[in-house]
Order: C-alpha cells, then structure tokens, then sequence
C-alpha cells in the first residue's frame, strides 16, 4: 500500500534500524517504548487489520509469533517473561493499520493491561 508507513519500512522506502527480517517479516524498536524492550514485528504484506487476516494467512500469523520467541531469547528476556500484543482497530490501540506484534519485556507486566 502506497500510503503505509509500515510497508515503507519493510521495503526500505523508509530507513529503519532493523533487529530480524527474513523474506516474511521485518522487526525494529518501537519509536514510543512502553517497556525496556519494546520491538514492532510486522509482516511484509500489508493486512491493514487482524479482521483482515484468512486462512491463508495462518503459516504467516505463526512465522510472527516464532520470530517474536527468536527475539525475546536474543534479548535474554524469553525466560523472565515478556508480552506479545497485537491490536485491532482504534479502540484497542492500533495506530498504524498494517497488522503488527508488540514484543514488550524486560520489566514486570501488569495484568490486566491497561
């Protein structure tokens, strides 16, 4: 999509400061950190919401959530714990409509969240 500020990431467009990338996804440090360790997992293809997922996308929801494990043991906090979030639409905190997992670790997590 021409106009996401996501995909501009993850096809280069805009520089970012990559952590992970492979051909399915691309991870950077959140420009807002809400923990220690606050990194954006978003896949390359754009799927503006998680209410725009298929079936076709579950090989692809997976690959986030391993790449997000892989991260948190290069972090050293996969054993403390840490917190994997994904929002869907404006009520729920969602800001960039390219869908996106929040890797947040590295402090004690309050439940529930806010």
């Amino acid at each position: 999509m021409d106009d996401c500020l996501f995909c501009k990431i993850a096809t280069g467009t805009i520089p970012a400061k990559l952590i992970f990338e492979d051909d399915q996804v691309v991870a950077f440090d959140d420009i807002h950190p809400q923990a220690p360790h606050h990194k954006l997992i978003i896949p390359r293809k754009h799927i503006a919401t998680l209410n725009d997922l298929s079936e076709s996308d579950n090989a692809l929801l997976g690959h986030i959530v391993q790449t997000a494990q892989k991260i948190a043991k290069q972090l050293g906090i996969a054993d403390e714990g840490y917190r994997l979030v994904m929002n869907c639409n404006r009520g729920a905190g969602q800001t960039v409509f390219h869908i996106h997992a929040h890797l947040l670790g590295g402090r004690q997590m309050i439940w529930p969240p806010g």
